[in-house]
């Protein structure tokens, strides 16, 4: 029997998260083929009774508890360093925003062939989630297309097994075999980047990384970390939101660079205080606006 270890984080989503844990229940219990799996979250500090929830609805869910502080990357590297106290065949990093398909397990085992057979080893999955208003793809996997420049394409889901470079953890499979080759996610980063260092940390380490052929879940894009409207805020707010976790995360987005785009770093630093100090000239050469 394959045993996956499934992995969440959340804060304050209770409704959301919820809905998420429905989600992948279901698809599990339709699932037609031997398959168990065990379910990890760290609820970091909720104050809206998310765990009361949980235990109430889903008490076989192993929750675990943050500080507030942990964010998302700290909150999956606790869920995970949990997890892998028990040896399961692989783990299914979620978010608790993301719901999932019913076809997920079928992607999962599908792009696990393909990977044993074309690669000769297993590798990391990754789901490509829809808008469920739009059908607009919105998190998946990317391809570089410019490393200079730091520019990628991200895939849509045509269903076949693509090559990327990049991918969200909104849905994102790793096989027992890569995380015994190089680990968990990197320390370092507190929200957000910490998939992106991950896939190309496997990339790195000659690892598959694989777009899964079909949809594999509905998330809507989230845009609180964009600086579009960085000229409309005070030059506290400007320097708040560089920093904050949950804005740029510029400190985690530095060592993103630093790590991968070394030849990018000077000029990274010297754009994040332009936005900072004069949001007007960067919005203007940036966008032409």
């Amino acid at each position: 029997m394959t045993h996956i270890a499934v992995l969440y984080t959340s804060h304050n989503r209770k409704t959301k998260t919820l809905k998420s844990l429905a989600s992948i229940n279901e698809a599990w219990s339709t699932f037609n083929k031997s398959l168990q799996i065990t379910i990890y979250l760290t609820d970091d500090g909720s104050t809206d009774g998310t765990s009361e929830a949980i235990r109430k609805e889903f008490p076989e869910v192993n929750i675990l508890q943050g500080n507030g502080n942990l964010f998302w990357a700290g909150g999956m590297i606790n869920s995970w360093k949990e997890a892998i106290k028990k040896k399961y065949d692989g783990y299914l990093l979620l978010n608790d925003d993301t719901f999932i398909c019913k076809n997920i397990f079928d992607d999962i085992i599908l792009t696990d062939e393909y990977a044993s057979k074309t690669f000769m080893t297993k590798g990391v999955y990754i789901g490509s989630t829809k808008d469920p208003e739009t059908d607009k793809l919105t998190y998946g996997g990317a391809v570089l297309t410019n490393k200079l420049l730091y520019q990628f394409t991200i895939l849509q889901p045509n269903g076949e097994f693509q090559q990327c470079d990049l991918g969200n953890a909104n849905i994102m499979y790793v096989a027992s075999e890569v995380v015994d080759k190089v680990g968990l996610l990197s320390p370092g980063y507190v929200h957000g980047i910490a998939d992106y260092d991950y896939t190309l940390k496997c990339k790195k380490n000659n690892i598959p990384v694989l777009v899964m052929p079909n949809y594999c879940g509905f998330c809507e894009r989230d845009t609180k970390g964009l600086y579009h409207s960085f000229h409309l805020m005070t030059f506290k707010e400007r320097l708040k939101h560089l920093y904050s976790p949950t804005g740029i995360a510029f400190k985690s987005r530095l060592l993103f660079m630093r790590k991968f785009f070394p030849y990018r770093y000077p000029m990274f630093y010297i754009m994040g205080w332009l936005k900072v100090l004069f949001p007007k000239v960067y919005l203007k050469a940036r966008h032409g606006k």
